[in-house]
């Protein structure tokens, strides 16, 4: 796929998805089987009224405590958010670039297209037809992990680094939604990193492959200009504690040992990613 076409793909899928691609919108079309936009701005350092609504395998009061968990951010002059400024300053080169154009790609967390995010890494495609199980951990834990970061976002409600540095960011359609959201820590990482580990538990032998891509998920958000690197960081935290919580839940549990034969039939049935893995690759390359 070339750059053009990437970009009339991302721009048609903005439109169907009513530019819902911040963790806000999203986690509220996630829960609908055709996405719709947000009918009302969220108050300031609040999750969007229909998060409490997405279906977890967590009951209410079992998620961990991300206030417990995490360090406040990093502080203005501080080596820390030094440290978050320079990662910054790196990825804005990229601006407009294969890295900038996957970050775009990586914002939407809309199902069903985003059950195809650990597609290649995967080495099959996932649907919720041909892969119901898989499809539904992905689903199902959006909404544990997305929950999980939301005590901590709305108590420092710290700025996003487009609003410092004044630069573009890749979801332009959604600044006002974005600064009224906070970037600390960061839900989208706080998601693939859990279902890197997810996933990894239910294929191991593609670990690895895995892993990396839930890694580069969280790192989009850098490239996308939308979060700065302690908050990709914390966010890895808060998943691997949600996760850990998850073990305890026998739907989850059910779910993941269905998924692991799924996923080997998957692949006896040569069942391929339905996006272009060499693209996707290629885009992951720059860093």
């Amino acid at each position: 796929m070339t750059p053009k076409m990437v970009t009339h793909k991302m721009a048609a899928h903005k439109l169907e998805t009513g530019a819902g691609v911040a963790l806000t919108a999203l986690l509220m079309a996630g829960c609908a089987s055709a996405p719709t936009p947000p009918t009302a701005m969220p108050k300031a350092g609040a999750p969007p009224a229909m998060l409490s609504t997405v279906a977890g395998y967590l009951p209410a009061g079992a998620a961990p405590s991300s206030l417990s968990l995490l360090p406040p951010p990093p502080v203005p002059g501080s080596g820390a958010h030094a440290r978050d400024e320079e990662a910054s300053k790196v990825a804005l080169a990229q601006h407009g670039g294969p890295r900038w154009e996957q970050a775009t790609l990586d914002a939407d967390l809309a199902f069903p297209a985003a059950a195809e995010t650990f597609a290649c890494a995967l080495g099959i495609g996932v649907s919720e037809a041909r892969t119901p199980h898989v499809y539904a951990l992905m689903r199902r834990s959006l909404g544990d992990l997305g929950r999980s970061v939301y005590p901590t976002k709305t108590k420092y409600m710290r700025a996003r680094p487009f609003a410092a540095n004044g630069a573009p960011q890749c979801t332009p359609a959604l600044d006002v939604v974005l600064r009224r959201d906070g970037s600390y820590p960061s839900g989208h990482s706080a998601v693939g990193w859990g279902w890197a580990l997810i996933l990894a538990e239910a294929a191991p032998d593609r670990a690895d492959a895995i892993l990396a891509r839930g890694r580069a998920f969280g790192q989009s958000r850098v490239a996308c200009n939308v979060h700065w690197l302690s908050d990709i960081e914390e966010g890895r935290v808060m998943a691997s504690a949600v996760v850990a919580k998850l073990h305890d839940q026998a739907e989850f549990q059910a779910d993941v040992a269905a998924a692991k034969g799924e996923l080997i039939a998957a692949r006896a049935a040569s069942l391929k990613p339905a996006r272009d893995c060499a693209s996707e690759a290629a885009r992951l390359a720059g860093g």
